[in-house]
């Protein structure tokens, strides 16, 4: 798939663009990831919340009706990662957009960071948006068509 470009940016979160979409966010059990699942939601998505924290992903999904699920996911676990694209692709034969939001922070100075905090926020906050969007792009190719939208701070 080559990358398009348009002269004028369109909005992804406006307009009837996310008419009867499926759309995956990570993240989605609190904060930005939570408000963008709403958002997608009320412009007519399927969104599917995907948390570390299942408990909080369902409970964020059932509360966006549409059909929304709410799912368990690590995203630093390739092996998740794949069985959630494709539990969508069983479910609903497509995938229209990707919001890798999922992220974690070790709140710490650099000089009091251990490699084991560094190690997991590179897992989460790199290796996790690799593992997604490598599992995404396998269905969006296949279509043709799809969005991804990275998310970082």
């Amino acid at each position: 798939m080559t990358p398009t470009f348009r002269r004028r940016p369109l909005a992804l979160l406006s307009g009837d663009l996310l008419t009867d979409k499926i759309a995956i966010v990570t993240g989605a059990g609190r904060g930005i990831g939570e408000g963008i699942a709403r958002k997608l939601a009320q412009e007519g998505a399927t969104v599917v919340c995907a948390d570390v924290n299942e408990n909080e992903a369902k409970t964020v999904a059932s509360s966006l009706g549409r059909g929304a699920i709410g799912a368990r996911l690590d995203v630093s676990n390739s092996g998740e990662c794949d069985a959630l694209i494709n539990d969508v692709q069983a479910r609903f034969s497509r995938l229209d957009v990707l919001v890798n939001n999922a992220g974690i922070n070790r709140d710490a100075m650099l000089h009091k960071m251990t490699d084991e905090q560094w190690h997991q926020v590179i897992a989460v906050d790199l290796s996790g948006v690799f593992f997604m969007t490598r599992a995404a792009s396998r269905i969006m190719r296949a279509a043709g068509s799809g969005r991804i939208v990275n998310i970082s701070s």
